[in-house]
């Protein structure tokens, strides 16, 4: 109730601090002195003095001479607050909420021993948990999850927008997760599609990085696109690594595993993450460099963006009530110097 009675409410800081509706009002503050002086001006003759001269010079002014001096300044403070009142001195706080459409998206990165080729330095799988991490980075508010596969598939993290648990887990991604060798391309597609299916979003997708044939697994990789493509999720797929050129070998040749490539790079299989892609209305990249491949996450992370709507709120809070007591509490006192002796007896 007497939040109110505090000089602080005239200090710089605050006035300064205060947003004006009708700022045009504090114009009139510097208005009142001249208005106090005309009437001073106009009315000086109207009073009738007896001039009775005893000392050649004027007598000194006592102290209930400047008592007089209360009254204007009452009446200038009034008025003063009344002005500010009327400029309606605010405080505004201006909200921002950001409404978009949440996408769920699974990332399942294979880390089968040939993800330590070096094609791609320091190595595919780091080049591709780098990626990912890059990726997650950039996107706005979505639930993202993670499966690792190799012989066998499990989920990582499950859906999350907890992006900083999303690094850590991708920090300790490593080979050893996986005991099982083999690529089972199926079985991650598999556990990606049962950890999105249940999901309510309208935009589910699966980005799929691989580097070699899916020979693991007990559901074929193109049975699995099937069925995502039935629970209505996207997935785009990822051949990572340089397709290497068959070897020309003669007959005698053809079974001597010696022969068999010329490189221990394993090459991506991309026909079957081809027709993965096609089958659930995805795309199929082919990352040959680190450069290709954070330029393919970047192409899937415009894709797959939904338009963000920013809604701004004010909270606006009103402080004229204050002025207007401060206002009301210098009238008051106006009139009860106005009643008493200091603006009575001592006006002459």
């Amino acid at each position: 109730m007497w939040d109110w009675f505090s000089v602080e409410w005239f200090s710089l800081a605050k006035l300064r601090a205060f947003s004006w509706a009708h700022p045009y009002f504090l114009y009139g503050i510097l208005v009142i002195p001249i208005a106090f002086w005309l009437r001073q001006a106009f009315h000086a003759g109207a009073f009738q003095r007896l001039g009775i001269t005893f000392v050649n010079t004027a007598p000194p002014k006592s102290f209930s001479v400047w008592l007089r001096l209360l009254f204007p300044i009452s009446g200038f403070l009034g008025l003063s607050c009344l002005l500010l009142a009327l400029a309606r001195p605010q405080s505004i706080n201006t909200l921002t909420e950001r409404d978009a459409e949440v996408i769920d998206i699974m990332l399942a990165l294979d880390i089968s021993e040939s993800m330590r080729d070096k094609d791609l330095p320091p190595s595919r799988l780091a080049s591709a948990k780098s990626v990912a991490k890059s990726f997650i980075g950039g996107r706005l508010q979505d639930r993202i999850g993670i499966v690792l596969f190799a012989g066998e598939a499990f989920t990582l993290c499950p859906l999350t927008n907890d992006y900083e648990l999303l690094y850590s887990f991708l920090d300790d991604v490593s080979h050893d997760q996986i005991t099982i060798a083999g690529t089972a391309v199926g079985s991650a597609l598999a556990v990606c599609i049962n950890r999105l299916r249940e999901s309510a979003s309208k935009s589910k997708v699966v980005v799929l990085l691989s580097d070699g044939e899916s020979t693991a697994g007990n559901l074929d990789p193109i049975t699995a696109a099937k069925l995502a493509k039935a629970y209505g999720v996207r997935v785009y797929t990822i051949a990572i690594g340089r397709t290497m050129p068959k070897p020309l070998v003669s007959n005698s040749q053809r079974n001597s595993d010696s022969l068999a490539l010329t490189s221990s790079q394993t090459a991506p299989d991309e026909g079957t993450l081809q027709q993965i892609a096609r089958t659930t209305n995805g795309q199929f990249y082919r990352a040959t460099d680190n450069t290709t491949l954070k330029n393919i996450f970047s192409q899937i992370d415009n894709l797959e963006r939904v338009k963000v709507k920013n809604r701004r709120y004010q909270e606006v809070k009103d402080f004229y009530r204050v002025y207007l007591d401060w206002a009301l509490a210098f009238f008051l006192l106006m009139m009860f110097l106005k009643v008493i002796f200091i603006a009575n007896v001592l006006e002459d």
